[in-house]
């Protein structure tokens, strides 16, 4: 198997933003059902902040590359694939699995013992090429700029998981949406909405709040100047909420059992805010509260996601535009919560 240059943003360490460094290095030819994909757009995730400041579980490969969310052109195509060709312009479905196990084969990739997720435990798309297995790649929307469907897969693929899949959330239910601004939030409230739900959502600031009405959030809570618990008993008159989307973790998770009714739902998918909250454990088993991990979603899922997109039922949320060079001050906006759903980097 050959080997084509290329360059990229790459890591030769974990740390601050500054380990992201621009490289040139050789990547491997794809291989037998592995496609070739020119990238030109890679969105940014909380996952590659975590990863760029370094995993305990991960055994990094250096010079190793971050980026879960690709949208490309696929330039070369590895012996026995057949589904996609040279020239289609393709969106990458950030997890990757063994594709024979059980789980697999059932439909259930996400919880493949050999799971793994681009950027994270896997090589990732801060380059200028990215070789995946070709179930991994699926037609991007033809009205969606690359950038707009950078903006896609991570957070819509894990939010619908979420959302629909763990939650199960029906008409006439009230959804409360942790930290609207990040991409996986912004997603939540839009399919919580279009699954006929009564949305409620948390943030910072009144931009933000602005932002989080326009998707359709029905009532917004400021949590630095208001206790989103409180303020979710008066909107539901005491009742507390069926669903609780949480991707903060921390204490946030701790009050997010509070606030969910009984026989409440709490879903998490992250611990942004810390990974070891005291929880009432009272809340639990008496009021009946479930909570439920969640960690990305099967891949099939990507499919429906993607034609909901292209018939403007969802919208990625882009905050700003960058070009990948400048990925390490994406890094700081990102860590500093300076944006309102998805930081997507261009590769020229």
């Amino acid at each position: 198997m050959g080997t084509t240059e290329t360059e990229g943003m790459v890591m030769l360490r974990t740390g601050g933003p500054e380990v992201l460094e621009r490289k040139t290095f050789d990547l491997a030819d794809p291989g037998p059902r592995e496609v070739r994909v020119r990238v030109r757009a890679v969105a940014l995730n909380h996952i590659d902040v975590w990863a760029r400041k370094g995993l305990p579980h991960v055994a990094y490969e250096f010079p190793h590359r971050l980026g879960a969310d690709v949208a490309g052109v696929v330039d070369a195509v590895g012996a026995g694939t057949t589904s996609v060709k040279v020239g289609d312009e393709v969106v990458v479905s950030p997890g990757v699995s063994c594709g024979t196990c059980e789980r697999c084969l059932g439909g259930e990739d996400n919880l493949c013992r050999g799971y793994r997720i681009l950027g994270e435990n896997a090589q990732g798309g801060y380059a200028r090429h990215l070789v995946v297995p070709d179930v991994n790649v699926l037609a991007k929307p033809k009205r969606l700029s690359f950038t707009q469907a950078a903006a896609v897969p991570l957070c819509f693929l894990t939010a619908w998981q979420m959302v629909v899949r763990k939650a199960r959330v029906e008409p006439g239910q009230t959804v409360l949406v942790q930290a609207a601004g990040s991409g996986v939030s912004s997603a939540a409230i839009q399919i919580a909405k279009m699954r006929g739900a009564r949305v409620i959502t948390t943030t910072s600031t009144d931009e933000k709040a602005a932002h989080a009405r326009r998707l359709g959030a029905d009532d917004v809570i400021n949590y630095t100047t208001h206790d989103f618990v409180a303020e979710v008993r008066k909107l539901t008159q005491k009742k507390g909420v069926d669903v609780v989307v949480d991707h903060v973790g921390g204490e946030v998770l701790a009050k997010s059992i509070v606030a969910a009714a009984w026989g409440g739902r709490v879903v998490t998918c992250g611990a942004t805010a810390g990974f070891t909250p005291t929880i009432d454990l009272r809340h639990v088993f008496f009021r009946q509260v479930e909570v439920l991990g969640s960690t990305m979603g099967p891949k099939g899922d990507m499919f429906g996601i993607l034609r909901l997109v292209d018939e403007g039922k969802l919208v990625p949320v882009i905050d700003r535009v960058l070009p990948l060079w400048a990925a390490a001050d994406g890094h700081r906006l990102l860590e500093g919560r300076k944006v309102f759903g998805k930081i997507v980097l261009e590769v020229d």
